[in-house]
């Protein structure tokens, strides 16, 4: 009797600590994007959260063809160092700056026909870059693969090591030159599937999605968050479709043309900086436009409008405020390192530029369209000054006294070649001779009074 009530009171405490355990914390967040400053800021803000949450178990879930190499060790190291254990669940491709983020994690995941690796550095065209480069990318996938230990294997009295991650593996991801010998040949760059990721150890599972990873480890009794983006990273995502992005330039542009067109300062300057700033602000944000690429965009239109209302003609300045502003606004969608291009393929910069061109061009046309038909025919031709100031109205750009002058003699005040001054009734003027040249002091007749100007001839 006494065996029944301690099992039963046994039963008890066993049911309420089962119940009283917490569920482990799973925090969830996807790097479905290109590998980019944008991916790091929001990687930054993931494991923020993940901590605030006390999270257990953070998992990523990846589908990326790669990116910006140094924005991808910088998220390796958060990777590394991140006090909780790190999983990656690859649910399509984990390419380039993807396997090296990938190998950075505890524990590997794959669903079924992913793959892994392919992690030669290259510009934005496919372009294989110097081997400065392709060495440190070589020197960083193999270090991450060497940062998760050995196993330790014990036959009989014989005790060996090996990589948890073989490091030549990790560095047949970008070099060609390397043969594993019944995995890859030299020649060729290092990508494996779901199957031959588990078979050389580079893989702890396959699953079908993140619910089934965690059924297949024996996780059942946990808590999932997600981090989902916010309304202003939305909206960050939204300025930079490349359709908003061709409108914002229309404002721009549209916005400083109609701007000039008007007196004062109005709603076509607030329309400009408005679109200025909703143009620069997410690609600055994301780390794609300098602080130089906004500097010059700015002093393109300074010069711009110096040319336009302080220095007359048009010249150098206007030529290079033009050519600054559609500069800044291109150079502000290349993914350069301050000054440095070399990870910029030329066909990358040639479509940049012919984008802002082709939007400058249209918006342009387009605004001169617009002010045609619109502002001068349209329904709103009211808000444009057209009364025409006609002569016969009274309007006259000349004094009063010179209206009267055709026919009157006098005689030169100075010689003409062929202007120079004519004294007519006491007073002197400027005036043309109508032929040759006129001697001082000969006389002369007013033949005819044009812009503020008398043309006379000589009486013979």
């Amino acid at each position: 009797m006494k065996w029944r009530y301690l099992n039963l009171f046994a039963l008890i405490a066993l049911s309420i600590a089962t119940y009283a355990a917490p569920k482990q914390k799973v925090f969830v967040f996807d790097m479905n994007r290109e590998v980019d400053k944008g991916l790091w800021r929001i990687t930054q803000k993931a494991f923020g959260q993940s901590e605030l949450w006390s999270a257990d178990l953070v998992i990523i879930r990846m589908n990326t063809y790669g990116g910006l190499v140094d924005v991808a060790d910088s998220i390796r190291t958060k990777i590394l160092y991140y006090p909780k254990p790190v999983w990656v669940f690859i649910d399509n491709n984990a390419a380039s700056a993807g396997s090296l983020i990938s190998i950075a994690c505890d524990s590997i995941y794959m669903r079924p026909g992913a793959n892994i690796g392919a992690a030669t550095v290259v510009n934005q065209s496919g372009q294989v870059v110097p081997d400065k480069y392709q060495s440190y990318m070589r020197a960083t996938m193999r270090s991450t693969a060497e940062a998760h230990g050995k196993d330790t294997l014990i036959s009989g009295t014989d005790t060996t090591f090996t990589w948890h991650r073989d490091p030549r593996i990790a560095e047949a991801m970008v070099d060609p030159s390397i043969y594993i010998a019944g995995l890859i040949d030299t020649g060729k760059v290092l990508t494996m599937t779901t199957q031959e990721a588990i078979r050389w150890k580079y893989c702890d599972g396959d699953a079908e999605s993140i619910p089934d990873l965690l059924k297949k480890q024996g996780i059942t009794d946990y808590v999932l968050k997600e981090y989902k983006l916010s309304a202003f990273e939305k909206f960050m995502a939204f300025l930079l479709s490349p359709i908003v992005q061709g409108i914002l330039i229309l404002m721009i542009i549209g916005g400083i043309f109609f701007e000039i067109q008007t007196p004062g300062i109005g709603l076509a300057l607030i329309v400009a900086i408005t679109g200025a700033v909703l143009y620069f602000a997410p690609l600055y944000i994301d780390g794609l436009a300098e602080h130089w690429e906004i500097i010059i965009f700015i002093i393109g239109i300074i010069l711009l409008l110096l040319e336009i209302f302080v220095i007359p003609g048009f010249g150098i300045a206007g030529i290079s405020g033009i050519v600054l502003i559609v500069s800044g606004l291109a150079l502000g969608l290349l993914a350069n390192t301050q000054l440095d291009f070399a990870r910029v393929g030329l066909i990358d910069i040639l479509k940049s530029f012919g984008f802002v061109i082709l939007f400058v061009f249209t918006a342009l046309i387009g605004s001169i369209w617009v002010s045609g038909k619109i502002f001068t025919k349209g329904p709103l031709n009211w808000l444009a000054l057209n009364k025409t100031q006609e002569k016969s109205d009274g309007f006259t750009s000349a004094p009063e006294e010179m209206l009267n002058l055709t026919g009157m003699e006098g005689e030169a005040y100075s010689i003409l070649r062929p202007s120079g001054k004519v004294l007519i009734q006491c007073r002197v003027y400027d005036a043309i001779a109508e032929t040759s040249w006129i001697e001082k002091g000969s006389p002369v007749i007013v033949l005819r009074q044009e812009a503020m100007q008398i043309y006379v001839k000589q009486i013979l």
